[in-house]
C-alpha cells in the first residue's frame, strides 16, 4: 500500500484502488486500522474525518465510527463499516481486504 514512514501519526489516507475504497488511519498511538471510506450515512470520505484514539468522525454529520470494530459509535449512521486486516512487512503497510458484504450509504454502489 505505502511506506510506514509516509502516514504520519494522526493522519488516515485513502485507498482508491479497491471498491469500495478503504481508509487508512495511524493513530497518535502508534497503532494501524484499515475501514471503509464511505460512512455509512451519506457518501462521505471517512479519511477526510477528525481521528480521535480509535474512533473516526465523519465530516459531513459527525457520525462516528469505532476503527477497532467498525461499529456506529454516534449516529446519525446506524450502520457499521468494515473492517480490514493490516500489517506491516519491511516498513511497508499491508491491508488484507475483508472478504464481508460492504455497508454503503443509500445510492452508493461499489
Amino acid at each position: 500500500m505505502c511506506p510506514l514512514a509516509e502516514l504520519a501519526e494522526g493522519e488516515a489516507v485513502r485507498v482508491d484502488t479497491v471498491s469500495p475504497p478503504i481508509a487508512v488511519f495511524h493513530t497518535d498511538d502508534g497503532e494501524l486500522f484499515a475501514i471503509d471510506d464511505t460512512c455509512t450515512h451519506q457518501d462521505a470520505s471517512l479519511a477526510d474525518g477528525w481521528l480521535e484514539g480509535c474512533e473516526v468522525e465523519c465530516p459531513l454529520h459527525a457520525s462516528k465510527f469505532d476503527l477497532r470494530t467498525g461499529a456506529v459509535d454516534a449516529p446519525p449512521a446506524k450502520v457499521g463499516v468494515r473492517t480490514h486486516g493490516v500489517e506491516v512487512a519491511d516498513g511497508d503497510i499491508w491491508v488484507t481486504l475483508s472478504t464481508a458484504a460492504p455497508n454503503l450509504p443509500p445510492g452508493v454502489t461499489a
